[in-house]
């Protein structure tokens, strides 16, 4: 194995060596790596649970900072129910379950979503309907601009579908950790998506035991290949779900997916183009492959390189681009290597 292999740090399980690799394991220690590694304008990457990221074949010239801190602070309340404070390195899912354990509702449709809290922000994420943002209160971070802490209420934080300024500003903000505002309860956000509500035997709008509601997202994500630790080495879904304008989705097939957004255009579904466009579950080309189990995640079959990765996603992208003329964007976090 190469000396600061990559690889080992990602979920796809492919990418080069990095000059040094650090482990942080405290806030002052992230502070301090990022200030020595500016000062010295060292290149700098920061990674959290590595499963939503592909790196080149050639590595990293330059320092990774592979965030590990952990710990949370509390506060639960009949009225105003749970403000939680947690650190960037800790564990998405353990966190989720975390506060599923304290009676605490909104996070349940994020189950098994692979990744640390740090990154949740950073990307928006969501599933089933139900994206971060709606529970974030504030994110606390290092400025690198200015060597400062700069902390974001969630209205500073630009979300927007898959996207935040933490993503638009390209790795300005580091992120130390992030306040949740969730509610205390039994009872989950209403059920939004038809996949979910056939799972949970209920119409859809109702709501359901978060518990249950859980139990059935692990169970959907574990049937697509989604969750961490099942065999398939991915990071999770490759494209992002496309935008359209009222215009541009006249043009869909009858057939494909239309979900309104709040600023009145349309998304449509990834998974849904590749599909109808030729792309198929299992494709391969080398070491890489669509994975069996759901269309948008590409997966390492075990001797993938990140080159391999990167035709077959492009493969996907021309696909669906002359089919339909809809470029389908990254939603992985790509180092060293493009789809243009």
């Amino acid at each position: 194995m190469a000396l600061n292999d990559l690889s080992k740090l990602t979920t796809l399980g492919v990418g080069g060596s990095a000059t040094k690799i650090i482990h942080i394991t405290s806030e002052a220690q992230l502070i301090s790596s990022v200030i020595d590694a500016d000062n010295s304008k060292t290149p700098l990457l920061i990674l959290g649970g590595g499963s939503n990221v592909l790196i080149s074949d050639d590595g990293f010239a330059g320092t990774v900072l592979r965030v590990e801190t952990t710990g949370n602070s509390y506060e639960i309340d009949a009225c105003s129910g749970g403000t939680i404070t947690v650190s960037a390195g800790s564990d998405w899912d353990e966190f989720v379950l975390f506060t599923i354990d304290k009676g605490l509702a909104n996070l349940e449709s994020l189950s098994g979503i692979p990744g640390t809290v740090g990154g949740a922000p950073i990307q928006n994420i969501g599933a089933y309907g139900h994206e971060v943002a709606e529970v974030i209160a504030r994110v606390r971070t290092f400025d690198r601009t200015v060597q400062e802490i700069k902390t974001f209420t969630a209205s500073e934080c630009g979300f927007s579908y898959r996207s935040s300024i933490f993503k638009e500003s390209a790795g300005r903000y580091v992120i130390l950790d992030v306040t949740f505002q969730l509610r205390l309860g039994e009872d989950s956000l209403p059920i939004g998506y038809t996949e979910l509500s056939a799972e949970l035997g209920v119409e859809i709008g109702a709501r359901a035991s978060i518990v249950k509601v859980r139990a059935a997202v692990l169970k959907l994500r574990g049937a697509k290949g989604m969750l961490v630790g099942l065999g398939i080495n991915s990071a999770g879904s490759f494209f992002m779900n496309p935008i359209l304008e009222k215009a541009e989705a006249e043009n869909l097939p009858s057939g494909a997916p239309r979900w309104p957004t709040v600023d009145g255009k349309i998304k449509t579904s990834a998974a849904w183009l590749m599909e109808n466009a030729g792309v198929r579950k299992g494709d391969r080309l080398a070491g890489a492959q669509i994975s069996p189990k759901h269309v948008l995640a590409l997966s390492n079959s075990g001797d993938a390189t990140a080159k391999d990765l990167v035709e077959l996603a492009k493969s996907a992208q021309a696909k669906v681009k002359e089919k339909f003329g809809i470029t389908l964007q990254s939603e992985v976090q790509l180092v060293g290597l493009t789809l243009n």
